[in-house]
């Protein structure tokens, strides 16, 4: 597995916010930050298959194994000083960086190569984007009794051994 910095190459003073992935050279493996993790980062390998979360919490390692077809999408979301595109899950916490810039025209090509490389819808995050209401599912409690009677007992279970039929019945008395 080739190494590539998140970069691709020196950092200059002050510039702690690119970060520039190659999606024709995958599998990738880079650095990324993560506020819950020891250090504050956690290390990502990218397949075209699935992605690998690697971090230290508390000093427990662990190793987060996701298929890319359960992520929802690629994300284009703007940031105070550029825009960013990200791999992203339901689960906040297991979304992925994959290019944070100031160039329009970067981030353009990087969520369109993103998203035909996973075979994933292109998502934009929008300020004003409420979530929506939970759908009701109709037939989850249809099956269920109702709580009135849920209090009853369903018939007193009889032991069937005890149970003659179809025999006489003997009976001994003293």
């Amino acid at each position: 597995m080739r190494r590539q910095t998140a970069t691709g190459g020196a950092q200059p003073a002050g510039s702690s916010r690119k970060l520039r992935l190659d999606p024709l050279s995958l599998p990738i493996r880079f650095n990324a930050h993560d506020d819950r993790a020891d250090g504050g980062v956690r290390q990502i390998e990218l397949h075209r298959e699935r992605v690998v979360l690697r971090r230290a919490v508390a000093g427990m390692q662990m190793a987060v194994n996701v298929r890319v077809s359960d992520f929802a999408g690629v994300e284009r979301r703007r940031l105070a000083d550029g825009e960013m595109v990200l791999l992203m899950h339901r689960d906040p916490s297991l979304s992925v960086p994959l290019c944070i810039s100031c160039d329009v025209d970067e981030i353009e090509t990087a969520w369109q190569n993103w998203s035909e490389l996973f075979a994933l819808p292109q998502l934009q995050k929008d300020a004003d984007r409420e979530p929506t209401p939970r759908r009701r599912r109709r037939n989850a409690v249809k099956t269920r009794r109702p709580r009135f009677l849920l209090r009853r007992r369903i018939g007193a279970l009889l032991n069937p051994a005890s149970i003659f039929r179809g025999e006489r019945e003997i009976i001994a008395r003293n």
